[in-house]
């Protein structure tokens, strides 16, 4: 027996070294695609102060790529080492888009990962002090799915806009409408069908069970989307070209491998984000953050260890307080990376699919990551067209979730719808769970079943009053 292989457990858990790279290297190109993805949630975004992510005039993807993908590697490296468990970990998708359009529009991006890092720290204490239980059970779990299928619809909505496949009508006296198809009504230009025609990819590759279908469909989409420019020159979109492209020319690029920019490292400030927004509105971000990453963590490490075979009879698998601490200072690094929080990612099951059981999958793919660092130029030419059908796509897959919601419940059903709907509606992940969170406690107080609502849940609800009525409130005060 090796020593890799007596540290890792791999014959011991049924595995050998093989299945463990081959496991690996599957879940790397299963999850590859978020170093275009991340790039493209979070570099166009603009902060309260008019300002990318990275602190230029101009979005950087490329240093955001390289950052990504940076974080990912070493985390999911650690996640291996100290947890031996196959479970990758990267940038989140719908905390990214939360990070991108609901906190950085309030506040600098430093003061935004400043958050994220709090976030962090926050739940290693939990996990340290194992008080999780007690969050965990605070908010009934049918709101959480409904936080989740809430993102999924804003994520899809974000897809769809950021294509010019559903534009934004300007305020007028003659239309009441507030989004419509394309420009006018119609699709229009080029662009907008390279969107179409990725999306299709998209579609038919996931129904066919391709392994790596995102990553396949953004850069097959993204060449199409070349060879589209190059023989139209269709240009930027904007208020004078609204059929061009929206975010991003692609172009072919002028080198492939580069030394990477890590400028988004470091780009922190912890406490900032109080002063900028206010104790309560800092606070109930970071529960937000929290809610979402916590939760999704444990829901996804059992699904994992499940899939493995590794679980317990309580359900639990191999040293979990090690993968939910590797997991937390994943969403420290993440902020401190300024990438937005890392967390644990579901597409890990594709390598256990692959035969991994041990934590040396997760060295492998968090190797792949590290090398992919060097290949950050290349996403700098995606458009948005060829990369939001993909969010269009996890938009799906995370509504899937809402078939756990019991409907027929009017109690449960009435938060989880308005969670769900506002979300998209507002533009605001914040307001869709403190409406939910609300009418779950309202229903609860006018039904005489306080004693159902956790305590927790109460100090939450007052926080989520006081972030809802205190423009009015100072309004009248003064």
């Amino acid at each position: 027996m090796t020593r890799v292989d007596k540290f890792f457990k791999i014959t011991e858990r049924g595995s050998t070294v093989g299945r463990e790279v081959r496991g690996g290297v599957v879940t790397f190109f299963t999850m590859a695609y978020i170093i275009v993805l991340n790039p493209l949630i979070l570099g166009f975004a603009k902060d309260v102060d008019g300002k990318f992510l990275g602190g230029g005039s101009a979005p950087n993807l490329a240093m955001i790529a390289a950052g990504t993908a940076l974080v990912a590697g070493v985390m999911t490296i650690l996640m291996g080492v100290v947890a031996n468990f196959p479970l990758a970990l990267a940038t989140g998708l719908g905390l990214n888009a939360f990070v991108a359009f609901s906190i950085a529009t309030q506040m600098t991006w430093a003061d935004a990962m400043g958050l994220i890092v709090l976030e962090g720290i926050v739940i290693l204490v939990l996990v340290l002090t194992g008080f999780r239980e007690a969050v965990f059970h605070a908010v009934p779990a049918q709101l959480k799915v409904a936080i989740s299928v809430g993102i999924g619809l804003f994520i899809a909505l974000i897809g769809f806009v950021d294509a010019g496949f559903v534009r934004r009508i300007p305020d007028a006296a003659n239309t009441t409408v507030p989004v419509q198809l394309g420009p006018s009504g119609s699709l229009q230009g080029w662009p907008v069908l390279v969107f179409c025609f990725g999306l299709a990819l998209v579609i038919s590759l996931w129904v066919l069970r391709v392994k790596g279908a995102i990553l396949i469909s953004i850069i097959v989409t993204t060449v199409v989307a070349m060879i589209v420019e190059a023989i139209g020159s269709f240009g930027a979109g904007g208020a004078k070209n609204p059929t061009g492209w929206g975010l991003t020319v692609p172009k072919f690029p002028d080198k492939i491998f580069d030394t990477p920019d890590f400028g988004t490292l470091g780009e922190f400030n912890l406490f900032d984000s109080f002063a900028s927004v206010g104790a309560v509105a800092a606070i109930l971000l970071i529960f937000t953050l929290m809610l979402a990453d916590f939760f999704d963590t444990m829901g996804t490490m059992t699904a994992i260890g499940a899939e493995a075979g590794l679980l317990d009879a309580d359900g639990a698998p191999p040293n979990t307080r090690s993968i939910l601490v590797v997991d937390s200072l994943a969403a420290v690094a993440g902020g401190a990376g300024g990438v937005s929080s890392n967390t644990s990612y579901i597409e890990s099951a594709s390598g256990v699919g692959e035969g991994a059981r041990t934590g040396l999958a997760s060295v492998v793919t968090g190797v792949l990551f590290l090398f992919a660092i060097f290949l950050a130029p290349l996403v700098a030419v995606i458009p948005s067209e060829a990369a939001v059908p993909a969010l269009v796509l996890v938009g799906f897959l995370m509504m899937q979730q809402v078939k756990g919601i019991s409907w027929d419940d009017l109690e449960i059903a009435i938060p989880a719808f308005l969670t769900i709907v506002l979300m998209p509606f507002t533009y605001s992940i914040t307001v869709g769970i403190g409406a939910g969170f609300l009418s779950y406690v309202l229903i609860k107080v006018v039904k005489g079943k306080t004693g159902a609502i956790h305590p927790l849940l109460w100090v939450i609800s007052v926080l989520f009053i006081a972030y809802f009525a205190i423009n009015p409130l100072t309004d009248l005060l003064t």
